[in-house]
């Protein structure tokens, strides 16, 4: 089983917003065949809290708009790593240095990974 058509859309629009607030890394993963409960995770990384904060507010914003509502949301307070739940996808918007600790696409690596023709600043070279 593929991540649905639905779920790829989200994922790009995710991707498109954490890359207008300049998000320093940006990376999805297809969890359709793992999972029963999601299609797609999409990993963003912020260089700070209040980065974070911004790109989650962004990507609410942005999927709102497209008709997909949060789910729930997780770690909004702390601003380190805040996990937004939209049913086709789960967006985890982390700091740099929860990244590069945690390192999900580490622990999902048997999931193929998706290009949603979007770069963050590290791999864009703003």
């Amino acid at each position: 089983m593929t991540a649905t058509d639905r779920a790829l859309e989200l994922a790009r629009a995710a991707a498109t917003a954490a890359s207008d607030k300049l998000a320093t890394t940006i990376t999805a993963i297809d969890v359709s065949d793992q999972l029963a409960l999601t299609d797609v995770f999409v990993i963003v990384s912020a260089e700070s809290e209040r980065q974070v904060g911004s790109i989650v507010d962004e990507v609410e914003d942005v999927l709102r708009a497209l008709g997909s509502k949060p789910i729930r949301r997780e770690g909004q307070r702390e601003g380190r790593w805040v996990l937004i739940d939209f049913g086709d996808i789960v967006v985890h918007v982390q700091h740099d240095e929860e990244r590069e600790f945690y390192e999900l696409e580490r622990l999902w690596k048997d999931c193929p990974a998706l290009d949603l023709g979007v770069v963050g600043t590290e791999q864009g070279g703003r």
